[in-house]
């Protein structure tokens, strides 16, 4: 009986869960229509309202045609044709066949017209002898289309005269009495005669004389001069309108409304289209002085159709979830198992839990540990920074030791020199033996003495002005306006010492008066180190080296400084990690792997610049270095206890 029950609660569950699988599937069909349409009233309302705006700009263009005649009542043929052209229509908008102008000519003017326009030489050389005005009609007025832009495959409009068709000549004296722009009914174009191309139609504005009044009917006609005119063919028009990629998925259909009759302007409906009657829209656009309505249809396909896939899918999920609802019942017998082996897992993720609490502990005290360990490596690290920045001073120390001891010994020697020929001198002056020739002597090695000890004390007296200098700025950061080549050339004299050891060439190329407000010592400092390292790296195994080293200003109020040398390069790897803090292929060797960190550093924290090295084995190193002229403002100086160990990795 319990067997029986089970079953037949399973039977009924399949049974919903079948029901509500067909509920959800035309619900999801119900969707997929209300998206479809909401799709295709987006499409169309896109296409009528690009219409309008593609309309309204060929008018807004057809107005400022107006404006060159308003300013210039005799505009001529070449300046309306240069005029068109500079407008670009062609290639922006080139949904229209021509620009013309219609002229008003009395009939008793038209053969003086007729010559004019023969004569009429503003466009061509040669003017236009076989122009005549056509059709013959006989009228008091004459509306003739004097000017044509393009005249390529426009030519047979070319000196036609309007009043030989009644709807155009009603468009112009529409126009010419309202004052405002009005579009014709569909016609067949004039260009178009002899062939099929569909309907077509042209929109008009007037012109006047300028300064005559314009108030009624009567005094526009008194000042009217003709029409200016934009002719469009309505298949070119929508193909410019219309997206190629909705050409085939929506039908459009225009049909000019405007004197009650309906006529068909364009249809893109073609007889193998499988159109869709649940879906269509219709949308009214006002061409003064006439209505076009618009009547779009959707065509089967894969933009508007229904996608089977996913009510296939929902019913066969409604299916196998009902199919499984029903097994899941008829199983029930086996719940308490479940329960029990439910008990066993949930009993697990308990213990898990504890163990995931005392790992979480064990990573909290590893993580304290490794912030104090970074805490101390960070100090570490700037009383590392400070030895090699004092390091380097010690060796421009003794660099310049060296290179006093030179002048200084030669000051002594001719100082020595000299006094024992003082004394020699007393003692034949004395003896009263002295000569005028011992007397010329004397004074010429006088003379060559002041001479040595002025140029050996002048030397020094450089020497030690370049070091002070140096000196001080490497060990303040004191922020000052500088002389950038000044402070390179000091640098470089302080390392004329160790040039001399390593037989290197140091040269300052294109440097030019560039001041910087920044901080010379740093920049001082970022040079020491740069020499340093191609002093010990860079010319291992040769017997002579070079180092360029070019100063020029940069685009932007930045200074480029160029720190190059022929030495045996880098290879890609310590490219890679010459930057690193604590890398150096000198290890034991006199290199202490800060160098080119602390250059780093400096340059894109204190200086505010950005540092680049290219090197190839064998082919030298050139180090780029662009910092501002004006460097940025230093923020104020952080605690190592204020600074977190995320932070510290990141500055690191």
């Amino acid at each position: 009986m319990d067997k029986r029950l089970r079953r037949t609660k399973g039977y009924l569950a399949f049974a919903v869960g079948i029901c509500l699988t067909v509920w959800i599937c035309v619900l999801v069909a119900n969707s997929q229509d209300a998206r479809i349409r909401s799709n295709f009233q987006r499409d169309a309302d896109k296409v009528a309202n690009d219409t309008r705006v593609r309309l309204q700009t060929y008018f807004d263009m057809l107005i400022s045609i107006k404006g060159l005649f308003a300013v210039n009542e005799t505009v001529t043929r070449g300046q309306f044709a240069r005029f068109v052209q500079e407008l670009n229509l062609a290639e922006r908008y080139p949904g229209f066949l021509a620009i013309q102008f219609v002229r008003q000519v009395p009939a008793g003017a038209l053969p003086a017209f007729t010559d004019a326009v023969r004569r009429d030489s503003s466009r061509h050389p040669g003017g236009y002898p076989g122009f005549t005005v056509h059709p013959a009609v006989d009228g008091p007025e004459h509306q003739v289309i004097e000017y044509v832009e393009p005249m390529a495959g426009n030519e047979s409009t070319f000196g036609f005269d309007l009043a030989a068709l009644p709807a155009q000549l009603a468009a112009v004296q529409a126009a010419r009495d309202s004052g405002g722009i009005v579009a014709t009914e569909p016609i067949k174009l004039i260009q178009d005669k002899g062939r099929s191309a569909g309907a077509g139609f042209v929109a008009r504005t007037p012109v006047y004389r300028p300064n005559m009044p314009l108030d009624t009917v009567e005094q526009r006609r008194a000042a009217f001069v003709g029409a200016l005119a934009i002719v469009f063919r309505m298949q070119n028009l929508m193909d410019e309108v219309i997206d190629p990629a909705q050409s085939g998925h929506m039908t459009v259909k225009v049909i000019d409304v405007g004197d009650g009759a309906g006529r068909v302007m364009f249809d893109s409906a073609m007889p193998t289209f499988d159109m869709l009657p649940r879906l269509g829209w219709t949308q009214t656009i006002d061409v003064q002085p006439r209505n076009w309505v618009m009547s779009f249809g959707a065509v089967a396909g894969s933009r508007y159709g229904r996608d089977v896939t996913i009510v296939m899918l929902v019913a066969m999920a409604g299916t196998i979830i009902s199919a499984l609802v029903a097994a899941l019942i008829n199983a029930s017998d086996r719940s308490r198992s479940l329960a029990s082996r439910l008990k066993v897992t949930l009993d697990q993720q308990r213990a898990s839990l504890v163990e995931v609490e005392k790992q979480k502990a064990k990573v909290e005290a590893a993580h304290g540990d490794l912030s104090a360990a970074l805490e101390t490596l960070k100090q570490a690290q700037s009383k590392l920074i400070t030895s090699e920045k004092m390091a380097s001073l010690g060796a421009l120390v003794a660099g310049i030791a060296h290179e006093l001891n030179t002048p200084i010994g030669n000051s002594l020697l001719t100082s020595t020199a000299l006094s024992d020929m003082a004394d020699e001198f007393e003692r034949k002056y004395k003896e009263g033996g002295l000569k005028r020739s011992a007397l010329e002597a004397h004074l010429a090695d006088t003379r060559m003495a002041c001479t040595i000890m002025t140029n050996s004390l002048r030397r020094a007296g450089d020497l030690i002005t370049s070091f002070k200098q140096v000196a001080v700025d490497q060990t303040s950061d004191k922020r000052r306006r500088f002389d950038v080549c000044k402070v390179v050339h000091d640098t470089v004299a302080a390392f004329s010492a160790q040039f001399k050891r390593a037989n290197c060439e140091a040269r300052v190329e294109v440097c030019e008066l560039l001041e910087m407000d920044s901080y010379p010592g740093s920049l001082g400092q970022v040079l020491s180190n740069l020499i340093n390292n191609a002093l010990l790296h860079a010319f291992e195994g040769r017997s002579e080296g070079r180092i360029v080293i070019g100063v020029r200003p940069a685009d932007g109020d930045q200074v480029l400084i160029e720190f190059s040398d022929n030495g045996v390069g880098m290879a890609a790897r310590v490219i890679h990690q010459v930057f690193d803090p604590f890398f150096t292929t000198k290890m034991g060797q006199g290199g202490t792997g800060l160098g080119m960190n602390i250059v780093y550093n400096i340059v894109t924290g204190m200086l505010g610049g950005i540092v680049e090295l290219d090197s190839e084995p064998g082919q030298g190193t050139t180090v780029t270095i662009k910092v501002p002229v004006e460097a940025p403002v230093r923020p104020a100086p952080t605690t190592a206890a204020q600074v977190s160990p995320d932070e510290t990795l990141r500055q690191s």
